[in-house]
């Protein structure tokens, strides 16, 4: 049976990590701050006091954390996953990051005898409580089919999108995308409160046509019961956003509207609100 290690156990990991373990996989868990994993424990999964523990007991790895220096950090740290011998193991890191940290993380695997692939995910905290999530994968066909067992558990789809960084890149597409319709739902409710509209038919109408998106049906409603939990922080999606600004001008690209969404995402979280949920972009003008 493959032993399962899973570092980062906050909003997402804390359930991915737990379909993980009902599926069977015996699992070992590390998180900064340790009671964020009490329940799994309760569950029976293993703690494991550092990353490097967590890969000496484990065959396959899995990390999702905040910040691209996070990864570099439990990778690369004094305790990393790095320190230890990592021959035949699989490192997965499924945290949104840079293109070329997964890469660094790939070759330094490949370089130990490892397999290491970036497989970053869309769907949220409703979508990894649901078992639910889109991966993107960059790495081999050859070790995405090995730890496919392992991501099935809480996925609804899984594609190999190419090589090392192949993954983040696809994430910053998805993220561009979502962008645009963050600020055009925002904007949808600002204008249509401002014109004195009943809100909610405005969104039983428009989201039954042409405007219809996943951002209209999920936070517009959290938004009207001023619902501003984080199932993705807004901090992380103004990081998310920033690395693909940054991936973008390497390639020559300029992305006007992803540049607005970035510099609104700034404010919100220079005004304290980098600890809610996306949705909380409507506090620019909703106080």
């Amino acid at each position: 049976m493959t032993t399962v290690g899973f570092i980062g156990t906050g909003v997402m990991g804390k359930s991915m990590a737990g379909h993980i373990l009902d599926a069977g996989f015996d699992v070992i868990v590390y998180n900064r701050t340790k009671k964020k994993a009490d329940s799994l424990v309760k569950r029976g999964a293993i703690w494991a006091d550092s990353p490097a523990l967590v890969t000496e007991k484990s065959d396959v790895i899995l990390s999702i954390v905040g910040f691209p220096k996070d990864v570099e950090t439990i990778y690369f740290g004094e305790r990393g996953v790095f320190s230890v011998d990592v021959t035949g193991k699989y490192l997965i890191d499924l945290t949104t990051s840079t293109p070329t940290l997964a890469q660094k993380i790939a070759q330094t695997a490949t370089d130990r005898g490892a397999h290491g692939m970036d497989a970053p995910v869309s769907g949220g905290d409703l979508g990894a409580q649901a078992g639910r999530l889109t991966v993107m994968v960059g790495g081999s066909s050859e070790d995405l089919k090995a730890v496919e067992p392992v991501l099935e558990p809480f996925s609804s789809a899984i594609t190999l999108q190419g090589g090392p960084g192949a993954g983040q890149h696809t994430k910053m597409a998805n993220q561009i995308m979502i962008a645009g319709t963050m600020t055009g739902m925002v904007e949808l409710l600002v204008y249509a409160k401002k014109a004195g509209l009943d809100l909610e038919k405005v969104l039983k109408t428009v989201g039954g046509g042409a405007a219809a998106n996943w951002s209209l049906s999920h936070y517009a409603p959290q938004i009207l019961k001023d619902d501003y939990s984080p199932g993705f922080f807004a901090k992380h999606f103004l990081k998310d956003l920033t690395i693909a600004l940054d991936e973008a001008k390497k390639m020559g690209l300029e992305l006007p509207a992803t540049q607005v969404a970035r510099d609104l995402y700034r404010q919100l979280v220079d005004e304290g609100y980098g600890m809610d949920g996306t949705q909380a972009l409507i506090k620019l003008w909703w106080q």
